[in-house]
């Protein structure tokens, strides 16, 4: 095979970092066979419609929201949860709305985001050593269920076609309407200041709304339950993203299909430039018909900063899917090693193929992010940007508990704006880890300390749910989204626009 062919399978070739180990391989053999025979999950046309709406967020005419769990589990796959979930994106999202009035790209942690890779194989508990836990598309999180399991692949597939479906279903039965934005779970948030502000943005929506309708702008059609369109107001566009950490899960969804016929033409941005990787191994179903291979697991998928080496398996899968990737970049990536890796996803430089999540702690962001932006500018490579402030601020607490600081968070996503700006930049996104999740007494997670709530170390263990990384709750997730609204609010009016420090009246940095 040539340096330049690419297949699904040509990964194989390579390492692969954070491979699982399956005892019964032929049982692997197995279910992977049958996963390959299933439906895909998401569509061609939805995974272009992205790359497009991608590309106006590199040209700063739109806003990126990735967010959502950390590691989601088999057993938070619940009407509740995922209602929960994706009510919160919507109240991010239309905070951001309003103050920066730009188009905000949806993208969740959902769906598929099931793996997670480990720093080792194994870790104690108790006062035995057992295999780690890698997510509940390998392993059990009980002790006594950590052999690698094919058939929990399979049952990755169903939970993420069951969350996916029911997303769907509330997306077109009105939930994202503009029209009742205080349906999104508003009652369980706590703070007063919080509760006000959002009573303003929907107030100020509602008198929006009224006065289009008053002057005939925008008409009241027949209810969607009653056989009327959605229309403008009552949907929203909403993408599914994982990292594509299990390559043989990946591999197995990785589907041949004709170009949508919108970019079959000579003069198509896509298809006009040289071929790219997985153009190369393109072939005809019909005359002058093209075709490209697709991951067909989820819309988006992002390449881990444990898996991104240059000559591994990961990179060498992720440079000949059509779907735009991430590639999270931390403080080990060298200035020349990220413009080499973006040689390799994205030969052609295309428009909308690759967004950059940084995330390399607020203590180490300034010594790092400047020499990535100058490296990538200089290379020509389009990119987008966006801050990942969670991972690199992961810190273990007295009681010996996995949490992060609302302040550290917010530092670090002040020090990006700032560096963007001071190096002819500009971020074009967030990616969060955080939950809409609330347990049967109303009351949110407790795995962050900090924000406007106060929350402090005592706190943490009075609802700690998550078995992977600390997410920001319903609250606190507010606070960001607040913060970043009123700054790009300030920006846009030609204000001046104070740190997200000064926004919180010092809270931010509390310890």
């Amino acid at each position: 095979m040539s340096s330049n062919e690419w297949k699904p399978d040509s990964w194989r070739n390579k390492h692969a970092a954070q491979d699982v180990a399956y005892p019964d391989r032929e049982h692997l053999s197995k279910v992977l066979s049958k996963i390959r025979t299933l439906p895909p999950l998401v569509t061609p046309s939805e995974i272009e419609r992205l790359r497009h709406q991608l590309s106006l967020v590199q040209r700063n005419e739109a806003f990126l929201l990735h967010a959502g769990d950390c590691a989601e589990s088999f057993d938070a796959c619940t009407h509740e949860n995922i209602s929960a979930k994706i009510g919160l994106i919507l109240s991010f999202s239309l905070i951001l709305i309003w103050g920066a009035r730009l188009p905000i790209v949806r993208i969740g942690r959902i769906a598929g985001q099931y793996a997670k890779p480990r720093s080792s194989p194994t870790e104690k508990i108790g006062d035995g050593e057992v295999p780690s836990f890698r997510g509940d598309n390998v392993n059990g999180l009980d002790p006594n269920d950590r052999t690698p399991n094919p058939e929990r692949l399979l049952s990755a597939y169903f939970h993420s076609t069951t969350t996916l479906n029911h997303i769907r279903a509330l997306l077109t039965s009105n939930f994202a309407s503009l029209n009742h934005p205080r349906s999104w779970s508003l009652s369980h948030v706590r703070s007063p200041a919080l509760r006000a502000e959002f009573e303003r943005i929907s107030e100020g929506l509602g008198d929006a709304l009224g006065f289009t309708r008053r002057i005939g702008f925008w008409q009241e059609s027949t209810p969607y339950e009653k056989g009327g369109g959605r229309g403008a107001l009552g949907e929203v566009d909403f993408y599914t993203s994982h990292e594509g950490l299990m390559l043989e899960y990946e591999e197995a969804l990785t589907r041949k299909f004709p170009l949508p016929e919108s970019l079959r033409s000579p003069s198509s941005t896509s298809t006009s430039r040289s071929p790219s990787p997985s153009s190369r191994s393109r072939t005809r179903s019909g005359p002058n018909v093209p075709e490209a291979y697709y991951n067909t697991s989820a819309h988006f998928l992002w390449i881990g900063d444990r898996t991104r080496q240059l000559d591994g398996a990961h990179v060498e899968y992720f440079r000949g899917i059509r779907n735009p990737i991430g590639i999270k970049v931390g403080p080990s990536m060298k200035d020349e090693e990220l413009v080499r890796l973006l040689d390799i996803v994205n030969p052609d430089k295309e428009s909308g193929r690759v967004t950059l999540i940084t995330r390399y702690g607020a203590g180490k962001i300034e010594n790092v992010l400047a020499g990535h932006i100058a490296a990538v500018q200089k290379s020509g490579h389009p990119v987008i940007w966006i801050c990942d402030p969670m991972h690199g601020n992961t810190l273990t607490s007295s009681s010996g508990l996995k949490t992060r600081n609302f302040g550290t968070i917010i530092s670090e996503l002040t020090s990006c704006i700032r560096i963007h700006s001071e190096n002819d930049s500009r971020l074009g996104g967030v990616s969060l880890e955080f939950t809409g999740e609330f347990n049967d007494e109303g009351f949110s997670v407790t795995e962050c300390l900090g924000g406007s709530m106060e929350l402090s170390e005592e706190q943490l263990g009075l609802r700690y749910q998550s078995f992977c990384d600390p997410r920001l709750n319903f609250e606190q997730s507010l606070d960001v989204a607040f913060l970043i609204s009123n700054h790009f609010k300030k920006e846009r009016l030609g204000e001046r626009s104070d740190s997200l420090y000064a926004q919180l009246g010092g809270k931010a940095t509390s310890k």
